[in-house]
């Protein structure tokens, strides 16, 4: 894993600019976008697998995030036993009778001694026969968990295990998910791939917003266990006021502080360990293989490469990534909500990283992330002070300078477009091209 002189400089200039963050603003605002910068990083990286490696657009990329931070929930949330005990029964036989059809369709579908019309009409029945049967006991189910003290819980809760045993489970989430995408999908056209990967990221969020018995939907779920201390007990340790005496701030700012640090340090492990794999697997022959496929897919198929075996592989480990992303980026906030996950916002957001970064390349994958976030976060202060400085000879009560005050905000969105087209234009390949 190696990085050259001028690539270096461009990561220190990254360094410089957070650390002005902290002088100007507060040091706790640049750690925690440090913080958001490197679980973007995560989620870039795992883009970066399937766009830069294959050529595989994804414009699923919340979803696969959102099924990372629902794994959070199942995993580490504490269980709610009246919920179980009232509708536990019934989904666990919802659950048997979605298996049990499923089996059967996959059975019929592979009987060959049956004509294609009655294999087709068996499916039908099926089909129509689990979803009566399902509806019999799901609904019920489903109402009688929802009307458990709807207010605070009104879900089934998790198994209350370490909350780091999420992220794994996370990253097998969006590669299950990705893995049905692919198999239906991975045959089109990379337009029609991008629609269907859209589409799915839409769907899995409309159920995570909508199923309360599963995640409290729009109600949200706080409160998720930590792999950190918690900042108001740490603030009452002797060797915290110590430390907060030392530098001259308060205990809980301290601590805050100090936990902030301890998921920087967390997600800074995650981020080389991936990188590390990742850049082992790009000069492999594997990587190389890949590549051939992305470049000329008749090509290698004439070769005897199994192309869509092939990409199936790559998007599923890329789903994986930033399923990872996801459950961190639930752990970090401590809560999981679904209303957050706007699909064509911050799919675009992790679409810009890669391609400022540089396309296929890891490294390129990282510095974008770095890079975009900061501007993301920062375009809205620094905008909203540029307009206020800038229009102070408009009078108190003007249209105009409420106008420009009230979209202040919207600031971060020129920033970003800016930032790609000029990209675009005088960058191509981004700031980290890739290399063979």
């Amino acid at each position: 894993m190696s990085i050259s002189g001028k690539n270096f400089m461009l990561f220190a200039a990254v360094a410089a600019v957070l650390c002005v963050i902290a002088a100007v603003q507060s040091v706790a605002v640049a750690v925690t976008i440090v913080n958001l910068c490197l679980v973007s990083a995560v989620m870039s990286l795992g883009l970066n697998i399937q766009w830069g490696y294959a050529g595989l657009p994804n414009l699923g990329v919340m979803g696969f995030a959102a099924l990372g931070g629902l794994a959070v929930v199942l995993v580490s949330a504490p269980g709610v036993p009246a919920a179980i005990a009232a509708g536990g029964p019934g989904i666990i036989a919802s659950f048997v009778v979605v298996v049990v059809t499923v089996a059967a369709v996959v059975g019929i579908r592979r009987l060959t001694s049956l004509s294609r019309a009655t294999r087709v009409a068996a499916v039908i029945a099926v089909l129509a026969l689990g979803y009566l049967i399902l509806g019999r006991y799901f609904g019920p189910a489903k109402n009688l968990i929802e009307a458990i003290d709807p207010s605070a819980t009104g879900y089934l809760g998790g198994l209350g295990l370490p909350v780091l045993l999420s992220w794994p489970v996370g990253a097998l989430f969006a590669a299950a998910a990705a893995w049905l995408v692919g198999k239906i999908a991975l045959g089109l056209r990379g337009d029609y791939l991008a629609i269907a990967s859209l589409g799915i990221s839409e769907i899995i969020i409309a159920v995570l917003k909508n199923e309360d018995w599963l995640s409290r939907g729009v109600k949200n779920v706080v409160g998720l266990p930590r792999p950190l201390p918690d900042e108001l007990g740490l603030a009452g340790t002797s060797w915290l006021q110590s430390l907060a005496i030392q530098f001259g701030i308060s205990p809980p700012d301290a601590a805050a502080l100090v936990v902030k640090l301890g998921y920087s340090a967390l997600f800074m492990l995650v981020l080389a360990f991936l990188l590390l794999l990742s850049e082992k697997a790009l000069h492999s022959p594997w990587g190389r293989m890949i590549y051939a496929v992305r470049d000329n897919e008749i090509a290698a198929s004439a070769m005897g490469k199994n192309v869509k075996n092939l990409h199936l592989i790559v998007f599923v480990i890329g789903a994986a990534v930033i399923g990872l992303a996801g459950a961190m980026l639930v752990t970090l906030d401590g809560q999981f909500t679904p209303g957050t996950y706007q699909p064509l916002r911050f799919t675009f957001l992790i679409w810009v990283m890669v391609i400022v970064g540089g396309s296929g390349n890891n490294w390129g994958a990282v510095l974008g992330a770095l890079i975009i976030w900061t501007c993301w976060i920062e375009a809205d202060p620094i905008g909203t002070w540029l307009i206020q400085h800038s229009i102070g000879w408009l009078p108190v009560g003007n249209a105009m300078r409420d106008q420009l005050t009230a979209n202040a905000s919207q600031m971060r969105l020129i920033v970003m477009g800016v930032i790609l087209l000029v990209t675009l234009r005088f960058k191509p390949g981004g700031l980290i091209p890739e290399r063979h």
